[in-house]
């Protein structure tokens, strides 16, 4: 059997009743905790854990070298985190959402991308338990 426990509004207990629903299971059980911003199933678990998996996002990187200022990343991104100052530009990786259109559009090749680590995934095991969150 699958079964979701799912919500939009936070705090409606989703969590609380998911662990329930697990620790009650008399067969070999999977609980995932999905929730990207906030997962916080593993307090409740007490299960000791092992990071198998990071979770990353690509980043820009401008080599100044080769870069003209030409302004072009600037005005493709669409969350400002590239600013054009008529001789170089300059990088915002907070505020960057990852899409790739500066590297893309770059005549000069002057944008590369680097992995930025934004969390893992983890696995713990016990019993007929599993549990893994991100």
């Amino acid at each position: 059997m699958i079964l979701a426990v799912a919500s939009g509004k936070g705090g409606t207990g989703k969590t609380t009743l998911s662990v329930a629903l697990t620790m009650a299971a008399n067969e070999p059980v999977q609980l995932l905790d999905c929730d990207v911003e906030e997962p916080n199933g593993h307090i409740f678990m007490r299960l000791p854990s092992k990071t198998f998996q990071e979770v990353g996002v690509l980043v820009p990187v401008v080599d100044m070298e080769k870069c003209t200022a030409c302004g072009k990343c600037a005005e493709i991104c669409e969350f400002n985190a590239i600013a054009n100052l008529g001789d170089k530009v300059i990088m915002f990786p907070e505020l960057c959402h990852s899409c790739g259109g500066c590297k893309h559009i770059c005549p000069e090749g002057a944008i590369s991308e680097v992995r930025k680590k934004i969390g893992a995934i983890t696995k713990s095991q016990k019993d007929n338990m599993t549990f893994i969150q991100g």
